[in-house]
């Protein structure tokens, strides 16, 4: 797949403990997946936060790639450094919200391989769309977001059409995309669970509203 696979993020290690380098080079290529679901109001907002959690992190990272080799050494670092403020501060909060807009595409894309859908609009991804939103987002956002959300799904692109996007306009067997998301799958998910357990283990989640 054109999008997801165009460079893939690495196996995570025994450690659980992810690179920031290599996490960044495949992360960076994720944001254009939001142009793929269309009601720009709603997405553009969502790709540029992706974009710009991003940005956040890459600065931290490169002002000393050694200090912060990986994203556990950056929230280690950020705690002793911000005190109290931490961790609704620095490359600690970009990562949160990243990990969280990461968290919607793979719980949409695995909800689309797993084959679950609207028996009677089998085309439409309402159902998985909706499932990643509440999964990954509703409970971090305010009424107005959510109400936004809701009515959105109403102008998602159909499943097809989201496939073909995926793979940059190319006609392509649905079945061969969709060994491409299971590819993108077996990578994201796990180093996703990694992180997502980082932020427990290390008591930095914050359950704020946006």
């Amino acid at each position: 797949m054109a999008l997801l696979l165009e460079h893939e993020f690495r196996v995570v290690p025994a450690d659980r403990e992810i690179e920031t380098g290599p996490f960044l080079d495949a992360v960076a290529h994720l944001p254009p997946f939001f142009d793929c679901l269309g009601t720009p109001i709603v997405y553009s907002p969502v790709k540029a936060d992706l974009a710009g959690n991003i940005k956040k992190i890459r600065a931290v990272y490169e002002s000393n790639p050694t200090k912060f080799k990986t994203l556990k050494n950056i929230l280690e670092v950020e705690k002793e450094m911000y005190g109290a403020a931490w961790p609704k501060v620095g490359a600690t909060l970009a990562l949160m919200w990243l990990k969280r807009g990461l968290k919607f595409i793979q719980v949409l894309l695995q909800s689309i391989s797993d084959g679950e859908r609207d028996e009677e609009n089998p085309n439409l991804i309402r159902v998985n769309a909706m499932k990643a939103y509440e999964i990954a987002l509703k409970k971090y956002h305010g009424w107005m977001l959510q109400k936004l959300f809701s009515g959105s799904v109403y102008a998602l692109p159909y499943k097809s059409d989201l496939l073909k996007a995926l793979e940059k306009g190319k006609e392509v067997n649905e079945e061969v995309t969709l060994e491409k998301i299971h590819q993108f799958l077996a990578k994201a998910t796990p180093l996703l669970d990694a992180i997502y357990d980082m932020y427990t283990k290390m008591n930095a989640e914050l359950s704020y509203k946006a």
